[in-house]
């Protein structure tokens, strides 16, 4: 494999930029591949660990299968994943906790721009598909809508749940418009996880951290292999349905990122124990205005990536 070159510190970077996204609850790391434009060919990557590839290392040609798994791409950008997820894990704790309202309007803005960038891939002529995609957007709002609005179910410190929350999650994760975090965050499992991310670069972890982790991984690794197969058959064959459906999980999912919430267990202390409602400002002050700033702010960020995305992708390979 040649040396590091410019293209590879780019990878990492977009790498990072999905790691940092797919530890937050409610923002997808795959919107984020979306929109730097190399979305599809990460799905391709990833559904490419199949027979074939096995039968190429079990005949020694290492070279025709890195090239087939498209190795090189995805290896610089799991190790921005991995500084991302890592690096970036105690910060969203502390956001969530102590700058909650203004987190959470970035979050909304991001969403919302990642929402128009999805619609943008839907490419439709006659008025009859544009009335099946909306009512199917529509539909997948309101469940979205409905989905967030859940109550988180009890935790099972078991290995066996995390291995059920890695596989779960991780389908989110790749998923423009759905979150893998907030999926973790509905099983009970968003903070345990975090925290053991932070004790592990901390080198404070047990054994039994350890373990969880390492078993979650596997969770992982069996979710993304199995479900990159479905989604890149979905995308090559349904590929304005899956884009329109996941759109309305983008916009139906905003409801968990309104900045305007009222705690519902004011004296739980965890965080992943407490509930939140959203509510109305009872009147306009700074916050408000904060708020909305931000939000403007992070929605024309997510435009502006797009399009830059969209350039490097044109003018490299």
């Amino acid at each position: 494999m040649k040396g590091p070159e410019r293209k590879d510190l780019i990878q990492i970077a977009r790498g990072f930029l999905m790691g940092g996204a797919d530890i937050i609850p409610g923002v997808s790391g795959g919107t984020v591949a979306l929109v730097l434009g190399i979305y599809e060919r990460l799905v391709t990557a990833i559904s490419h660990v199949d027979s074939t590839l096995l039968g190429m290392l079990f005949r020694r040609k290492w070279a025709d299968a890195a090239e087939y798994l498209d190795l090189r791409f995805l290896v610089t950008l799991g190790i921005g994943i991995l500084v991302g997820v890592g690096s970036l894990s105690g910060l969203m704790r502390y956001l969530l906790w102590e700058q909650r309202s203004y987190t959470l309007a970035v979050f909304f803005g991001l969403i919302l721009g990642s929402s128009v960038i999805v619609t943008k891939t839907v490419t439709l002529h006659r008025a009859g598909q544009w009335l099946v995609c909306f009512c199917l957007a529509l539909a997948a709002a309101v469940f979205a809508y409905w989905l967030v609005g859940l109550q988180q179910v009890g935790f099972h410190d078991s290995p066996g749940y995390f291995f059920l929350c890695g596989s779960i999650a991780i389908c989110a994760m790749i998923l423009p418009g759905i979150s893998g975090a907030y999926i973790l965050w509905l099983l009970g499992a968003y903070i345990a996880v975090t925290e053991i991310i932070h004790n592990v670069l901390k080198f404070q972890v047990t054994l039994v951290e350890l373990i969880s982790i390492v078993v979650f991984s596997a969770g992982c690794a069996v979710g993304l292999v199995s479900f990159s197969k479905i989604l890149r058959w979905l995308l090559a064959h349904w590929h304005n349905l899956t884009m329109t459906i996941l759109g309305g999980f983008m916009i139906g999912s905003l409801r968990l990122m309104w900045p305007f919430q009222q705690d519902l267990t004011p004296d739980v202390e965890k965080l992943k124990l407490k509930r939140f409602e959203p509510v109305w400002p009872a009147s306009w002050d700074q916050e408000v205005t904060v708020c909305l700033l931000l939000a403007v702010g992070a929605l024309s960020a997510v435009l502006l990536l797009e399009r830059w995305g969209s350039t490097k992708t044109k003018n490299s390979p």
